[in-house]
């Protein structure tokens, strides 16, 4: 990651790149979603990508699967999310059974995002000065 200037970062995670930015009303020139946008955004993704497997895994189509994500943050310290709310959209011809529903119910449930969140990871971070 590196500093391109204002508020903005850019990323590179494996072969792929993006930028991060803030908001214009915060100091930024919103060029990429904020780091907490992408966080939200990654695990929506998260859960979209089981659902899409299970959908595989029932023969059934992935065509017009979607999520979108809100979030809300915390109102007292320190700056955290506090909430956040995933609409998953399932498409099928016809509704969900009630078994598989509750089923597909469980497997987004299981998303790596989710569980990271459920049982946090260790974080470190150091610092380097040169």
């Amino acid at each position: 990651m590196s500093f391109t200037g204002g508020e903005s970062y850019h990323i590179r995670v494996g072969g792929h790149e993006l930028v991060v930015d803030q908001p214009a009303d915060t100091g930024g020139s919103d060029r990429g979603p904020t780091p907490v946008e992408l966080f939200v955004a990654s695990l929506a993704s998260c859960v979209a990508f089981y659902a899409g497997r299970f959908l595989d895994r029932q023969g059934l189509p992935r065509g017009g699967l979607g999520a979108a994500a809100d979030f809300e943050m915390a109102d007292d310290g320190p700056a955290r999310v506090a909430r956040v709310r995933i609409r998953l959209r399932a498409p099928t011809s016809e509704p969900l059974a009630q078994a598989p529903k509750e089923a597909l119910r469980t497997v987004v449930h299981h998303c790596t995002v989710h569980h990271s969140l459920l049982r946090p990871p260790e974080v470190s971070i150091d610092v380097d000065v040169t």
